[in-house]
């Protein structure tokens, strides 16, 4: 109760670097619904309405967390220096590249103005991380799948970078994203097989599994144009671990509410993504039902996430806690 009341009186002091979740999770369902309307004939106002939601949000949040910083620089720095946590930082930078993936069709220069400094902002905090991980002993229990979080930021920058940045800057991006989704892979299974079980509230970021193929395989074919057997296989690779989650889903359905919850939503809106993707490349009308269908999920699902966290807010119940 001391804690919860604490929250209560100073929401600032307590606020989340996990709110960031929100703006990747936004984001992500702008782009799938910008995508929609290109490749399934959906509507195009729904996509131009959440960009402005997204930008909005990531506004509002980094307000917040920025007087956060300035007022409680401490917290911030024990929210920095944590194990788990720290990871979630990296949410800030994927924020400002997803918005520059938002913006890449329809206002370039503002594009420009969110990629240019989110990638900076994504190599030196994939640099921080990583050395983090090697300069501090890790408990095995402290692995969870956010730690793909500052991995998946390396294979969004070339997925907005293309007319921004050389090929060689972009495959440097995709080639680190790469080899430490499949280093951190192999860790995270080894944990949850031979070990400890996730804890509760870090079951939703299980979906996080979905993201690194998933958006590996819309870097690749922006990078390179084509469906080949390479690109097939990452597609195939987020495909089963959506049809594994979906298997698993009764480790979700009762899950109590946490901020982590948005960890549903930017994975399932990347593999919507991917799906309209190779079903407009492909024209596999498999792969057009399979659209609809998660864009319908991916839908049903923030709306539920968005739903409880206002509840939760208003109760004053989202803290750093957590």
């Amino acid at each position: 109760m001391e804690e919860k009341s604490a929250c209560e009186q100073n929401r600032i002091k307590f606020f989340p670097i996990m709110m960031y979740a929100i703006v990747m999770g936004m984001s992500g369902l702008t782009i799938m619904y910008q995508k929609a309307a290109l490749w399934l004939s959906m509507s195009a106002w729904i996509g131009t309405v959440l960009m402005g939601i997204s930008t909005l949000l990531f506004c509002v949040i980094t307000l917040i967390y920025a007087l956060k910083y300035l007022k409680y620089a401490p917290a911030v720095q024990k929210e920095f220096s944590h194990p788990i946590r720290l990871n979630f930082f990296a949410a800030i930078s994927i924020s400002m590249l997803m918005l520059a993936i938002v913006y890449k069709e329809v206002y370039p220069p503002v594009a420009a103005l969110f990629w240019y400094p989110g990638t900076v902002l994504h190599f030196y905090l994939t640099m921080y991380t990583v050395s983090f991980w090697i300069n501090r002993n890790q408990e095995l229990e402290h692995s969870n799948p956010a730690w793909f979080i500052p991995i998946v930021g390396n294979l969004l920058v070339p997925v907005g970078g293309v007319g921004f940045a050389s090929h060689g800057i972009l495959m440097y991006f995709f080639s680190c994203g790469l080899f430490f989704w499949i280093v951190l892979f192999a860790i995270l299974l080894n944990r949850i097989i031979f070990h400890h079980q996730l804890v509760v509230k870090f079951m939703p970021t299980m979906f996080i599994l979905i993201a690194p193929p998933a958006v590996g395989f819309i870097a690749y074919f922006k990078m390179y144009g084509t469906i080949d057997a390479f690109s097939t296989i990452l597609f195939n690779l987020a495909l089963f671990f959506t049809l594994l989650l979906a298997f698993m889903y009764k480790n979700f359905v009762k899950i109590k509410f946490f901020i982590s919850w948005w960890a549903f939503v930017f994975p399932l809106a990347a593999m919507a993504i991917s799906t309209m993707l190779m079903y407009h490349e492909t024209k596999d009308f498999v792969l057009r039902g399979l659209s609809y269908a998660m864009v319908a999920v991916t839908s049903v699902v923030i709306a539920v996430v968005a739903y409880q966290t206002v509840l939760h807010i208003k109760r004053g119940e989202i803290c750093v806690q957590e």
